[in-house]
């Protein structure tokens, strides 16, 4: 073994030091999002106490001090040391607080009781090849990724993506036939189906209790041009004007057999409106914050979800690129894909048969 290099560590550590406080930190913001601790905070008529903020929560005095003080510490909320008090600031509430800002990361951390239940099991998934199915993740999980995703569908779907698309929104307003395969909860097909009476939508994905959510949302949003259907994203049946993968298509064990399937069900005009995680084409300049998280979320989810579909197949990864992207689309006969618009956390294509 090498001598340590001691100029080398002392930064290393600062590291692992940052590193370790949201490890344990996470926990807390999660409670703090569970009790509505920031929202409590936010109806107060300015910067509370830990005593004002327990009274108001009908929690804990000294335990709402000891999450405050982990809270400023890590910049979370704001602390006045002159008056002992603590408030948020509008970015803070942004993240915490509103569920309709396109900032919104409240579900980011109720991911982490899925995480550390799921231990054990993707421990498991790295020493067998038969993966992890997207069903069998802790209670939540599902949840949690539909209540993830709502904020930025909401804010850049209608707004954004679709007008960048070439010619897509103008079929959708005119109507025709949209399928959304992996919909999970339905979020972005509501979303659609709420703006595009004229046409009609297909919720499609192979996990049952998924499928239960995106009715009960479709019913709670008023909308009643949606259709549900359990299928795998090899097996889904009718033929669309408009296919759709929000989110899914890198956590599909086999995507080229995938992409044949979509090709096999577009219309003779039709094409696909693909949703990716940001990322570049390599290894290296992806080595960002966000890459990070896609990498850490990718381990735990998307590839042990592909690896049980079929473990011999491609496995894309929520960092896989445009160009293997572009590749499997290509390769299952598809003339382009072209990439339309982005934002800092996903990528927007468009495929043509």
């Amino acid at each position: 073994m090498q001598a340590v290099d001691m100029e080398k560590m002392g930064p290393f550590l600062g590291k692992m030091v940052d590193d370790l406080g949201p490890v344990f930190g996470a926990a807390l913001t999660t409670i703090g999002i569970r009790l509505g601790l920031y929202r409590a905070m936010t109806e107060s008529s300015g910067p509370v106490t830990a005593g004002e903020l327990a009274g108001k929560t009908g929690t804990h005095e000294r335990m709402i001090q000891e999450w405050l003080c982990s809270q400023a510490a890590s910049g979370y909320v704001e602390f006045d040391a002159q008056t002992g008090r603590f408030s948020m600031t509008p970015e803070q509430i942004a993240v915490f607080v509103d569920e309709d800002s396109p900032f919104c990361l409240q579900a980011a951390f109720e991911f982490t009781p899925v995480i550390y239940a799921d231990l054990d099991k993707i421990s498991a998934a790295f020493s067998s090849k038969e993966g992890f199915p997207w069903g069998d993740h802790a209670e939540g999980c599902s949840c949690a990724t539909a209540k993830y995703f709502r904020p930025t569908y909401r804010s850049h779907l209608l707004q954004e993506w679709l007008p960048a698309l070439d010619g897509i929104k103008e079929r959708m307003e005119a109507g025709c036939a949209v399928g959304d395969v992996g919909c999970g909860h339905g979020i972005s097909t509501t979303l659609m189906a709420a703006s595009f009476p004229q046409s009609t939508f297909t919720c499609i994905d192979y996990d049952e209790p998924s499928i239960e959510c995106a009715l009960a949302n479709a019913k709670e949003a008023g909308v009643s041009n949606v259709n549900f259907q359990v299928a795998t994203s090899k097996e889904f049946e009718g033929t669309y004007d408009v296919i759709t993968f929000f989110d899914c298509y890198h956590d599909m064990g086999d995507p080229v057999g995938v992409a044949k399937h979509a090709l096999d069900r577009l219309s003779a005009d039709g094409s696909v409106f693909l949703v990716e995680p940001f990322c570049s084409d390599t290894i290296q300049e992806n080595m960002t914050p966000v890459g990070r998280m896609y990498f850490a979320a990718s381990t735990m989810f998307c590839t042990p979800c592909a690896i049980s579909q079929n473990g011999s197949g491609i496995v894309l990864g929520a960092q896989a690129g445009e160009k293997r992207t572009r590749d499997c689309f290509l390769e299952a006969g598809f003339s382009e894909l072209n990439r339309m618009t982005e934002t800092p956390f996903n990528i927007v294509y468009q495929a043509v048969p």
